[in-house]
């Protein structure tokens, strides 16, 4: 009776406990979707940054025209006039996404606006990605290590900073899909299910659709098979759980338009299919000892080693063929920059000159993941308490990542989870040896023998539950039930409890003495306990700072805190919008290729470059054409079709991510492709200079005259309040272009190409009659005129 009353008990438990993790799973979406909404409440329900505006005009096109339409969709008004074919270079998976939730939403007689739904889109699935890191934890190391895991991962900054409502960039469903992929995996592994590794394949082909990042899933699984073969863990889940993944997800990532035959021929999945091939013969080796006399078995191995080898070999001669044919050697240029961190500077200043692509400061690992940098250390300490397949891929997940957001600052988003995953696990191993401290201290503990609650016993149902799993592996080989332990704690069968109402009566002091010396102090304990609700308050107000504060701002409309109050500016919806009713429709206009997604889809114009940055010819073109000369630039735009032109200018409020700050990367970048372009000639003594020092070629180039012109008018003085200093040429006359529109800060300007003047054949006689007289006056001995002056 005693025993049926303990196993009621433990059920109740048990179903208490589903409920109650349910509920907090709840409260953790909540919160991770409330606490992303500052920016919607702060300013107001707009998209946010620059690659989002692309995407929702891409959204916009799905809902309305139907997927058919979207994938044959050849867009005319980006890169003109070459145009860009939409279906083919763009990952559909947010896209596809959120015209999936419009599409349901209108469908319940929900009337939500496409914009509204992409503004919420971020937020949504930062919920549904800490759901799937609850899930992953679990399986990992058990129900509590999952809630804290995904509490952490809701509030992270580093996550924040990129599913914000607004934020509608592929990361807000990509890393949902990284998380969710790395479940399935691991639940495949400790369950050996086929239905779970063909979940694991579609989730896999829902990361390829989202994002480019999904390479990192490609190679990180392979290394952690590698490592599982390598360390003698090689089982028939280990195969269940990779084999299809490469089959069946490489058949669906090349359905892929934008990836297409590059899932098998690009550098990048090679790794996947060396680690394939060296999989089948390990399995091939623990078939044949199965099946052959270990003398058999040794002129087997020999055989199959060496066929193996010969194929290896054979598949690495085939690879090193396709590689040596690349330029890049199979690798893309994103890829190069990670394993080499030198590469784009030396070889690619495209990539170099995005901001997000540049390694990251020490600072802005506490910035964006905060105390979780302390906890990380102990979280790999207790994966190997004990090692099992799964927590060693938590530890090389964590390993590979921080490398990899060491390279490149917008790879801290990959690690915000890792991160969360083993800050979790640390801090539920630190609360479980607190607690456990605690309660075995309490008045009433020296009944602890004959209690179920107490240290022994926590013994005996260790003790019977490895009995129970070696004679559940006896019985049955699939070892299908084996990471149902903890629930096999809870609810025993009627065979164990006589097992374990027998351990109990012969239950010895030793094992009792060896679990109390795990034991804290009681007093060391509870401040264990206060230290760590201390950490954890630190970190919920960093994060809400971070989040209400840091990353809700939009890029398209700033703001500044001064002694007046709060000052708005909004120079860059006050450019689109004359754009779009003072310019006609066919009109292009040419600017950096930061602004070609918000002018396509804010002011509805035709870009010569956008954020796209497929064609580096077309950029460095707008590049030289900013680096030359007033006369040689209306050259270059007129052969374009240009007819306005756009610099962001932030001099006289103090933006400091003006175009004259970018400047040195246009020149770089055209220097690259037309060598007459050469940077130290806008350099003083290798400085970059805009004031009276600056260089003949910098101070006449179209990029200064563009940005400075009329700029003596505002204070008298010219005074730049980014570089902080008075410009070097005050005043001078635009001869080749129109000033036509300067916002109300002089954030963003907008001149127009001047029409090309007729030839007049007397006037023309004339003025090249009085240039003859001028030159015959002069002294013979003299310098030809410098035409950047």
């Amino acid at each position: 009776m005693a025993a049926l009353e303990d196993a009621k008990a433990s059920s109740l438990r048990f179903a208490f406990g589903n409920v109650l993790s349910a509920f907090i799973l709840l409260l953790i979406g909540v919160l991770a979707f409330s606490i992303r909404l500052f920016s919607v409440i702060k300013y107001e329900s707009v998209i946010h940054e620059f690659d989002p505006y692309f995407n929702y005009r891409v959204t916009q096109f799905l809902t309305k025209n139907g997927i058919y339409d979207f994938w044959n969709w050849f867009d005319d008004r980006t890169w003109y006039p070459l145009g860009r074919v939409i279906g083919g270079t763009v990952y559909p998976g947010l896209t596809l996404t959120a015209g999936t939730m419009w599409w349901i939403l209108n469908s319940l007689n929900i009337p939500l606006s496409v914009e509204t739904v992409c503004v919420f889109t971020a937020p949504v699935f930062s919920a549904i990605a800490a759901w799937a890191t609850f899930l992953l934890t679990k399986e990992v190391k058990g129900t509590g290590a999952g809630l804290t895991a995904a509490l952490l991962l809701a509030m992270v900054p580093s996550y924040i900073s990129r599913s914000v409502a607004g934020s509608y960039d592929n990361e807000a469903v990509a890393i949902f899909a990284l998380i969710f992929t790395f479940y399935l995996y691991i639940k495949t592994l400790n369950t050996g299910s086929l239905f779970y590794a063909t979940l694991n394949a579609l989730a896999y082909f829902y990361m390829v659709c989202s994002w480019g990042g999904y390479t990192f899933i490609i190679n990180l699984i392979p290394m952690h098979v590698l490592l599982c073969i390598v360390t003698g863990r090689y089982s028939s889940r280990l195969y269940i759980a990779y084999a299809p993944l490469v089959v069946l997800g490489t058949l669906l990532a090349a359905l892929v338009p934008v990836v297409g035959f590059n899932a098998v021929m690009t550098s990048e999945h090679f790794a996947s299919f060396l680690v394939f091939i060296i999989l089948h013969v390990v399995a091939l080796v623990h078939y044949i000892k199965g099946i052959l006399s270990p003398k058999m078995f040794k002129v087997a191995v020999t055989l199959v080693v060496s066929i193996g080898l010969v194929v290896c070999c054979a598949v690495v001669a085939v690879l090193v063929a396709l590689i040596a044919s690349s330029p890049t050697m199979g690798w893309s240029g994103r890829s190069l920059s990670l394993l080499d961190p030198t590469y784009a500077s030396k070889y690619i200043p495209i990539i170099a000159s995005v901001s997000e692509h540049q390694p990251p400061t020490w600072p802005s690992y506490f910035m964006d993941i905060n105390v979780l940098a302390f906890l990380v250390p102990a979280g790999i300490i207790a994966c190997f308490l004990p090692l099992s397949d799964a927590s060693s891929f938590v530890v090389l997940y964590i390993a590979t990542s921080v490398y990899f957001s060491g390279v490149m600052v917008r790879l801290m988003l990959v690690l915000a989870p890792a991160a969360c995953i083993t800050s979790g696990i640390a801090l539920s191993a630190a609360f479980d040896v607190f607690t456990r401290s605690i309660k075995f201290q309490l008045p009433g503990s020296s009944q602890i023998d004959a209690g179920d609650s107490g240290t022994g016993a926590v013994v005996i149902q260790n003790e019977t539950t490895t009995e129970k799993k070696e004679d559940f592996v006896k019985e049955r080989t699939s070892r299908k039930n084996e990471k149902h332990e903890d629930l096999s704690k809870e609810r025993p069968s009627k065979k164990n409890r006589k097992k374990e109402k027998e351990n109990v009566e012969k239950i010895s002091v030793k094992p009792q003495e060896e679990k109390r010396l795990l034991v804290l102090p009681l007093e060391a304990s509870v401040i264990g306990i206060f230290l760590l609700v201390l950490l954890g308050a630190f970190y919920v107000v960093h994060c809400v700072w971070a989040a209400a504060e840091a990353y809700s701002a939009p890029s398209i409309v700033l703001t500044s805190q001064s002694n007046d109050g709060l000052h708005v500016f909004d120079d860059f919806r006050e450019a689109y919008a004359w754009l779009s009713h003072n310019t006609e429709l066919d009109d292009k206009v040419a600017s950096w290729w930061d602004y070609g997604y918000q002018t396509t889809a804010m002011a509805n114009r035709t870009v010569i470059v956008d954020n796209n940055t497929w064609n580096n010819t077309h950029i460095a073109t707008v590049g030289t054409a900013m680096s030359s000369p007033e006369k040689a630039a209306w050259e270059i735009f007129n052969s374009l079709d240009v007819k306005y032109v756009l610099v962001v200018f932030g001099g006289l409020i103090g933006y400091p991510s003006d175009d004259i700050n970018k400047f040195l990367w246009m020149v770089r970048i055209g220097g690259g492709v037309f060598p007459h372009i050469k940077e130290p000639d806008y350099l003083r003594d290798g400085q970059y200079r805009i004031d009276s020092q600056a260089t003949p070629t910098m101070l006449n180039c179209l990029m200064y005259k563009l940005s400075y012109y009329r700029f003596v008018e505002t204070d008298g003085k010219a005074f730049d309040r980014v570089r902080r200093t008075e410009i070097g040429k005050k005043y001078f006359k635009l001869t080749h272009f129109d000033e036509v529109f300067t916002t109300h800060h002089w954030m963003v300007r907008i001149y127009k190409l001047k029409p090309q003047k007729n030839r007049i054949r007397g006037k023309a006689k004339k003025s090249k009659a009085k240039a003859s007289s001028t030159t015959s006056s002069k002294k013979t001995g003299s310098k030809r005129k410098n035409p950047w002056h």
